[in-house]
């Protein structure tokens, strides 16, 4: 890997990562959408580079956010877990080379149960209450029905919740402004963390958020991914137990949130730009997976990964001196992004990470693409593992493949069997053409099953994944 700089890095070349839970990538206007007001994060696009084929690694929340702190594929050997204290981690190897790291998070499962994601950062601040967060402890005096569609602990977390202004995202990114209003011009160099747990479920935004996608809804709550619950099924993430027009308006309701983060990231993104902070600073947008609103029988998050949850956004800009932006081609992945980030701070890459620099690859210069992304959940037996499926996607064709012995039925009752999707010619993935184009098949699961050798899987896991398994008759 090319390497310019020295072990204390590039003098004054700061960095902002910013990290969106569950931000699908076709509802950003840069990324196609014509009915979504993102204009914020579109316009931060403008000026930087857009890569247009970014796909998860590790799923989900933790394990994404264990590749982007290592650098690693680590659905390898580690699965929804504290980040282990012996790991070489992003923010520490900074602070060696002379930044001062700051963490700004309301993502919660970072910092809760000892999960450590807080280790190599100077300082840290926590927004608290999201989702599940053993936050507040008052009664809510909400009707039963709202407590089903929400959960107890979300609404005594939000019950003091008056003013946009309270919402968590707002206060996130305003936490991330004030920070940097105090320490834009009192440090060397920097590298600032903000995680946004939005617009993860619940879908709440406010009301008028809602109103500009449905404003002709008068019905209940519908909730997303685990927050179905007044609906009382056995497998309440699922589509088909919700009518078109409460499916309609799950959708508005993620729109809304959608559009509740890009306001506020927006007021994020215009502080850097105050402060002058664009001429030597690269920012980072990108998210851990998307969503599913329907599509393929789903809501929610869900371990088959389908392009809706599998295909991220990723925008990098770079200091207005490099003059660089535009839209890139490779397939790219979070691993990439702790490489990627040292190159920019010439500080040199540790041999432990597996990602590669984009800054080549932005910079127009020579860059070596991969072929194809390992998208999948822990294949490890814990945390979460192992998992079923792993989805292999090139620029023409999407594999999810199924571990052997995982037969049956899923929880549609469809059989559950290898799907291969032409991205080209049927991108919404409707019709599975394994049985027509087993060869291409086997021949991404042979280059999966070498990809986990070179990353270091274990022989256990290789075996489990055995050969290509045939269609069910």
């Amino acid at each position: 890997m090319a390497f310019n700089g020295t072990l204390l890095g590039v003098i004054g070349m700061n960095v902002i990562e910013i990290v969106c839970d569950t931000f699908r990538r076709d509802f950003l206007g840069c990324y196609g959408n014509e009915w979504i007001h993102t204009e914020h994060l579109d316009s931060f696009a403008e000026k930087a580079v857009v890569f247009d084929r970014a796909y998860i690694a590790s799923f989900p929340t933790i394990p994404n956010r264990h590749d982007l702190f290592t650098g690693r594929y680590t659905f390898i050997y580690s699965g929804w877990e504290s980040l282990p204290r012996d790991e070489v981690i992003l923010a520490e190897t900074l602070r060696q080379a002379g930044y001062t790291t700051m963490l700004i998070i309301d993502t919660y499962h970072m910092i809760r149960d000892g999960h450590r994601f807080d280790r190599g950062f100077d300082g840290w601040w926590w927004i608290r209450g999201q989702e599940h967060d053993r936050y507040m402890t008052n009664p809510t005096g909400d009707p039963v029905e709202k407590q089903r569609a929400f959960g107890v602990q979300y609404l005594r977390n939000i019950s003091l919740r008056r003013f946009e202004s309270d919402y968590f995202v707002a206060q996130t990114a305003t936490a991330a402004t004030r920070w940097l209003e105090l320490n834009y011009d009192r440090h060397e160099k920097f590298f600032l963390h903000i995680d946004i747990f939005d617009p993860h479920e619940p879908w709440d935004p406010p009301k008028w958020y809602t109103e500009m996608y449905d404003p002709e809804w008068k019905g209940g709550y519908v909730m997303g991914g685990a927050y179905l619950s007044p609906y009382e099924m056995p497998f309440p993430r699922l589509a088909p137990k919700l009518s078109e027009e409460e499916l309609r308006h799950l959708r508005a309701l993620y729109a809304g949130e959608v559009t509740l983060v890009d306001r506020w990231v927006g007021m994020l993104l215009q502080k850097v730009e105050d402060l002058g902070l664009y001429e030597d600073t690269m920012v980072i947008f990108t998210t851990d997976h998307g969503s599913y609103h329907g599509e393929h029988g789903y809501i929610g998050k869900r371990p088959k990964l389908y392009e809706e949850v599998a295909h991220i956004p990723l925008i990098i800009r770079l200091p207005d001196s490099e003059g660089i932006k535009g839209r890139r081609d490779a397939i790219v992945q979070p691993p990439d992004l702790m490489p990627t980030i040292l190159d920019f701070a010439g500080v040199e890459v540790p041999e432990t990470v597996q990602g590669k620099s984009l800054m080549p690859l932005m910079r127009d210069e020579e860059f070596e693409e991969r072929e194809f992304a390992v998208s999948t959940a822990p294949l490890i037996k814990r945390g979460g593992g192992p998992a079923k499926r792993i989805t292999i996607t090139t620029k023409e064709w999407a594999f999810i493949d199924v571990r052997p012995d995982v037969t049956g039925t899923d929880e549609l009752g469809r059989r559950i069997e290898p799907e291969l999707y032409n991205l080209k010619k049927d991108p919404n993935q409707t019709r599975n053409l394994y049985e027509e184009r087993k060869d291409i098949a086997e021949d991404l699961h042979s280059k999966m099953l070498n990809f986990l050798r070179d990353m270091g899987a274990s022989e256990e896991i290789i075996s489990m994944w055995g050969p290509c398994r045939s269609r069910e008759p």
